[in-house]
């Protein structure tokens, strides 16, 4: 199972290490995107810095996505394979208002929005808030 994740990384150009491979275990197993906090949970007696610099590199190599859903805090969600952070790749995020998780819409692309001259397309960030399934139970 961990030669999935190296092979994951390496496709990435991302060197394995123990604690990228343990990092992108946990992502891979939610449903919904992790704060900074919550990774920390998830790993007794981690830096925070180690954290950060694993999330950067992994954003840097298109691995994983940043959403800044309004809570205050970011979360972290990771790509599809093929992603490479472009306009055509992003996608809606939706933010419980209930259970604060953020998930990935992935089948809703974000809108297209025709930019006026002179204006350089970086980035988007398109959220839902509302109430998910399993609170609406």
């Amino acid at each position: 199972m961990n030669s999935d994740f190296e092979k994951i990384l390496e496709n990435r150009g991302i060197k394995p290490t123990a604690m990228r491979i343990l990092v992108l275990k946990e992502l891979h197993s939610q449903s919904e995107a992790m704060s900074i906090y919550d990774l920390e949970q998830k790993f007794n007696k981690v830096e925070r810095t180690t954290l950060f610099r694993t999330l950067n590199t992994f954003e840097e190599n298109n691995l994983i996505h940043k959403i800044d859903d309004g809570s205050g805090a970011v979360k972290y969600a990771l790509c599809q394979e093929n992603c490479t952070c472009k306009l055509e790749d992003l996608h809606v995020h939706f933010l419980c208002m209930k259970c604060k998780k953020t998930f990935c819409l992935e089948n809703i692309p974000v809108p297209f929005v025709q930019l006026p001259d002179n204006f350089e397309f970086k980035t988007a960030n398109f959220v839902i808030k509302g109430i998910c399934p399993q609170c609406h139970k």
